[in-house]
């Protein structure tokens, strides 16, 4: 039941859109909030029109992408620029707990709905910001994406194989991981806060600033020994072999991960004590790091021997850290997943029977997640203006005509 989930009964007005700002209410509504997406017709949330499509058909409502980051949550359309959309919105805030956005800082004041001017209509209202830059300092005006800020922020420096150009992540990884959960983290904190001393919060997190923390090693490593880390593709400074190596097929690897000496005996023992493996200056880690290169190019020639579910089975069985480089097929088939329930299949009202991200944690004293599809592009405006703002038929209908409601 909803109501046994942690957030049941908080409420979210949402500004957010695109990746780090809507995956940051997902997870907030999957944990019972009640989210409502403010959004628009005439400037529609850029991640609705991001492939991959559900067969292959463009649409609003038609994107995986945007139904992963968006479910669980209700969708409002609404024209900012039309004077009585301030007054509805100022209504719904007075019922909310938390107004969430991550636009460049000005935009909400533009809106009428900078930190202040939302103070005013809910004292103890949690309002989160979350620009790229934050809403202060020289660059706080910058635009940027996922990419954009793992560039800025060192993570492509430091991607890649060594000597090649900065290659990134292959996604936006700031959207994905630092970014929305060190702001559910803040909006939890703040909940909590307003819990014990009913006073509000401001969070003004600028989304660069998460993602640097995952730098710590490199910003050390140059802090205390004034060198600055180069990319080195999958090889670890203090463990060989460490890397990806060729499987039987058409591009199948396993990642292999010898951290210590006692895991390189389990390699050796696991792959039938080849020659090569004997040799006594590869039994320290020094004598193969001093190696790595050789051990790489005669483990791709013992790997290659074998399908990579059964390698990955026999090394793990000997103590080894090892895993299949899966692709997204791979990893939406896999066993361990499946048996955990992490795939949901959610009926969407277009698209019908579609795949989504379950929790990616499991509570023991409450169900994993309100999972409900991803709405439709405004979707519950006329339920909301309804059971919320208290508008009858021809307030709504006079409303849209209008062009307040879209």
């Amino acid at each position: 039941m909803t109501s046994q989930l942690p957030l049941a009964g908080v409420r979210i007005t949402d500004f957010t859109w695109i990746g780090a700002g809507s995956y940051t209410t997902k997870i907030l509504a999957d944990a019972g909030a009640e989210v409502i997406k403010i959004e628009s017709i005439d400037r529609v949330d850029s991640l609705r029109l991001a492939a991959p499509y559900k067969d292959g058909i463009k649409g609003v409502n038609r994107s995986g992408y945007f139904a992963d980051r968006n479910s669980s949550k209700r969708s409002m359309t609404l024209n900012m620029k039309h004077p009585r959309a301030l007054e509805l919105v100022s209504r719904l805030i007075r019922q909310s707990d938390i107004i969430a956005n991550n636009f460049t800082p000005g935009v909400m004041d533009r809106f009428g709905l900078g930190y202040e001017a939302v103070r005013a209509m809910k004292e103890d209202i949690i309002y989160l910001a979350m620009s790229m830059q934050g809403s202060t300092g020289p660059q706080r005006h910058y635009l940027g994406y996922g990419a954009t800020m793992a560039a800025v922020t060192g993570i492509q420096h430091l991607t890649g194989l060594p000597g090649r150009e900065p290659a990134g992540t292959g996604t936006n990884y700031p959207d994905h991981i630092p970014n929305p959960c060190h702001a559910t983290f803040a909006v939890l904190a703040a909940l909590r806060h307003r819990r014990r001393t009913g006073q509000g919060q401001r969070i003004d997190m600028a989304q660069t600033e998460p993602t640097v923390a995952l730098l710590g090693p490199a910003v050390l490593e140059y802090t205390a020994n004034g060198h600055v880390p180069q990319a080195r593709g999958n090889r670890h400074p203090q463990a060989a072999p460490h890397g990806v190596y060729r499987c039987v097929g058409d591009d199948r690897w396993i990642a292999i991960a010898v951290m210590n000496d006692a895991q390189w005996r389990g390699l050796r023992d696991a792959l039938g004590k080849p020659a090569w493996m004997g040799d006594a200056e590869l039994d320290s880690t020094q004598g193969r790091l001093e190696r790595a290169d050789e051990i790489d190019e005669q483990l791709n020639q013992e790997t290659g021997r074998y399908v990579v579910e059964a390698l990955v089975d026999l090394l793990q069985q000997h103590g080894v850290p090892a895993g299949r480089v899966s692709t997204a097929a791979d990893v939406i088939a896999d066993p361990q997943l499946r048996h955990r329930g992490h795939w949901l299949s959610l009926d969407h009202p277009e698209m019908g029977p579609s795949l989504y991200n379950a929790q990616p944690f499991r509570n023991a004293r409450s169900p994993a997640g309100q999972a409900r599809p991803a709405p439709l592009l405004g979707q519950h405006t006329r339920e909301i203006c309804s059971t919320l703002l208290g508008l009858n038929d021809a307030e709504i209908a006079r409303l849209t005509e209008e062009g307040a409601l879209r």
